[in-house]
């Protein structure tokens, strides 16, 4: 069982104390901090941007893995970069130019990932797997945090991880992930789980290292 790192969503944070929020999962344990940055337009929900992003980067040295819920993405990967993201991940159905896309990243010194919908055949990203460093699989419909998981989720990790193989691609998988389903999850494939309810609701820094601790142990089988 591979060892799964954790990355909490700071969607479910608090907003009025976003950098305390973020330094707390930092000493909770996390290994990355997903940052879901929405527009309003490709999925229904504002979040935040580079600015925000900028502000937040002081405050852990953790991977900054930004999931851009936006459309058009590319002109905006420069000032992703600026603020201090380490990983840019797009979405299949985003743009009209995926390989494009993912050159630009790739260009720019960042990470690049793919990102599927529920609905998007996993297939579609077999063009570009050898252009990715991530492959993010949506287990909820984009744009609102606190979903349900979506159970035929499971098998989608594993056509990934299939297409995958034994390249060195970090499988990723968003949305109601908790310690119930981390460990079917990471059977299947998956190596870095992002939760944001399942963490954030605890209210505090001692909370979240319990609950990052029970999903990584559900993932890691004990």
């Amino acid at each position: 069982m591979p060892n799964v790192k954790i990355a909490p969503s700071i969607l479910a944070a608090d907003f009025a104390r976003l950098g305390a929020e973020v330094a707390d999962i930092d000493a909770a344990g996390a290994e990355w901090v997903h940052l879901d940055v929405m527009d309003g337009h490709y999925v229904p929900n504002i979040s935040f941007g580079p600015a925000v992003i900028k502000a937040l980067r002081p405050h852990t040295a953790k991977v900054f893995d930004c999931h851009l819920m936006i459309a058009p993405a590319d002109p905006y990967f420069g000032a992703f970069k600026d603020a201090g993201v380490d990983l840019l991940t797009v979405h299949v159905e985003a743009g009209p130019h995926l390989h494009k896309s993912l050159q630009s990243i790739r260009f720019l010194g960042l990470k690049a990932g793919v990102t599927l919908n529920p609905a998007t055949p996993v297939s579609m990203i077999e063009t570009v797997i050898d252009m990715v460093d991530l492959v993010l699989i949506m287990s909820v419909n984009p744009g609102f945090g606190g979903q349900a998981f979506i159970p035929e989720s499971i098998g989608r990790v594993a056509q990934a991880k299939a297409l995958i193989a034994d390249r060195p691609i970090e499988l990723e998988v968003d949305g109601g992930v908790t310690e119930h389903n981390a460990a079917a999850l990471a059977k299947a494939g998956a190596t870095v789980l992002v939760a944001g309810s399942a963490i954030f609701s605890a209210g505090h820094r001692k909370g979240y290292a319990e609950r990052i601790a029970a999903i990584r142990a559900a993932a890691n089988g004990g």
